[in-house]
Formats: C-alpha cells, structure tokens, sequence
C-alpha cells in the first residue's frame, strides 16, 4: 500500500448515487450554544436520526450492494453491525457480526432483530475481536467486510456525509469528528481536501494520535473499560494513509468529559445520542478545540445506546 492514496471523487459520487432512497439524508441543525462557545457558526450533522440510527449504513450497504456476496461476516463494536445486517437483509445475504464482549445491548439486540447471526467474543476490545472475527472469516472461507479499512467503506460513510453537508452549506471550512478506526474522517478528507479535519477520540485509546506520532498506523491497542466502544482502539491503515497530512487537530476527551458531552446534547437539543458519537460534543464544550475561522459541521454519529448506559451517563455529575 502506498504511503498516501486517495479515495476517487468518482467513488463517492457511485455511493452517493447508489443509497440515494435507500438512506435518510439527515438534518443539519444550527447549535446556538456551540456556535456561542466556538464564536463562529456551527451546525450538527445529525446521523442519530439516520436508518439503524448511525452513519454506518451508507458504508455498509453500499459496500454489501457491490460485492455480490451469498454471505458475509463482518466486525462491530455494533453501529456497522447493525448497518451490515439492515443492507443483508435487504439484499437477501446471510451476515455473521462478530463483536467485543462489552458491545452494548442495545446494539446487540438490533442486530439480531435484523436477522444477523451476532459471535460473541472472548475479548473486551476490537482489535483482538476484530483478529478473532479475521481468523473465522478465513476458516469458514467467508468474505470479510472492515468497519474503515475499505475504500467503499470509507467513501460512502464519510465521503456521502462530507457532500450531504456542503451542499446544503457551502460555507462550512471545518468538519469536527468522532474518530475510531478513522473510516468516516478519511472519506471527509477525500471528498473535501480544502476542509479542515478536526478528530475526536478517547484520552486512554487515542489510537490516531499514537499513529501520527509514529508516522505510521498504529492499528492494536489495549483494550479499555469505556462507555464509548465505537471509538475505542487502534486507527486503520487505509484511513491513516489518506488522513496522515490532512489532520488540522486531534483533540482528546476523557471519560467524564464523554458523560458530560452526552448531558449537554440532551440538554441542548434534547437528542439522545450514544456516547461515541459525543466526542465532538465534549471536546467543543470543555475548551479542547484550537481557534477555527469559518463555519463548523459536527457530525452526531449515532444514537444506539443501552438503557443501562444512558443511566450511567444521566447519573454522573457534571
């Protein structure tokens, strides 16, 4: 692989082409507070409302729809779990999603109500569930579909997202991103180089920022106890190969930060999201984002969380 790729205008323009009825195109909602706090315009991507309630259904669905697989078995801390089993259904392909022994119930219990045949692992993080699920897909000769380490993957989750948003605001020069293996930040730098890219990830599994500071993907850390899974654990080599140079900050939020991060959108705008997905929330709030000149889009990324989780989160002070 080389040491930068690209993912191809073209591609994304094919996904976007490609899930158009098939997807949501969600809100962008103007936050008064944030736009306050930041001192320039910021809107919300709202992806909490989209189909299986994450962005990860454009990846998924449009990575299944080319591929022309009978079967699959993919990887999931649980949103592109969920979006694999919502496109196999539809498709009529058998999905197998193997996930950590922490994924949350309710995504647990999504992707089994989509017809999904879900392998629990013996492991708490996703990189030594991600090397058990690669070790069955080899075995039992199934296709392995990546959560980011894929160009389709990484063209329609953040590359149709990027287009959705500046074709609605022109205006916007900054994106801020809740990072984890890095798929929907890359397919944003691909689709709008000009942008700046602001990544968001946990203090304790910063798995982009590790990766920057050795030049190269750091893909396997270890695991961590947190309420946000789906962007716990190391970066992907693919997404780090397009992202490396185009990373304007990588700002770190702790796990109190993440609770209060999650607070502040229920109580800001009454949305329930899961905590992955209130990173750029709580970096934004608690002073962690570097001055920025023009108008912001964050991207809320998913509302799947369990009701053990969210009174854990509504419980911590803040």
């Amino acid at each position: 692989m080389p040491s930068h790729s690209t993912i191809a205008p073209e591609l994304i323009r094919e996904a976007a082409a490609f899930l158009a009825g098939k997807i949501r195109q969600t809100p962008l909602e103007p936050s008064p507070e944030l736009s306050r706090i930041l001192g320039v315009p910021v809107y919300l991507k709202l992806e909490n409302l989209q189909l299986t309630g994450s962005f990860k259904i454009r990846g998924a669905w449009f990575k299944l729809g080319r591929l022309g697989a009978s079967a699959v078995l993919t990887c999931s801390a649980g949103n592109h779990g969920k979006g694999v089993a919502h496109a196999a259904r539809a498709l009529g392909i058998r999905a197998i999603v193997c996930v950590p022994s922490t994924i949350d119930r309710a995504k647990y219990n999504g992707m089994l109500a989509l017809g999904a045949e879900v392998r629990v692992a013996p492991f708490a993080g996703y990189d030594e569930t991600e090397d058990w699920a690669l070790a069955q897909s080899e075995a039992e000769g199934l296709t392995f579909v990546s959560p980011f380490d894929d160009y389709d993957i990484i063209a329609a989750n953040g590359g149709t997202l990027a287009q959705e948003i500046v074709e609605e605001r022109p205006e916007i020069e900054n994106f801020i991103v809740p990072v984890g293996g890095g798929g929907m930040a890359a397919g944003m730098a691909g689709h709008t180089p000009a942008r700046r890219i602001i990544c968001c990830q946990l203090e304790e599994s910063p798995g982009l920022q590790v990766s920057l500071d050795a030049g190269r993907a750091i893909t396997r850390l270890p695991a961590i106890d947190t309420i946000a899974g789906g962007i716990e654990g190391g970066f992907g080599k693919l997404p780090f190969s397009i992202i490396q140079s185009r990373v304007h900050q990588v700002a770190l939020v702790s796990e109190s930060e993440i609770h209060a991060g999650t607070q502040w959108m229920l109580d800001q705008h009454q949305y329930l999201i899961e905590p992955s997905s209130a990173a750029p929330l709580s970096a934004c709030i608690s002073g962690k984002i570097r001055p920025l000149k023009g108008p912001v889009a964050i991207v809320i990324s998913g509302r799947n969380v369990a009701l053990t989780v969210i009174k854990r989160v509504l419980s911590a002070s803040w």
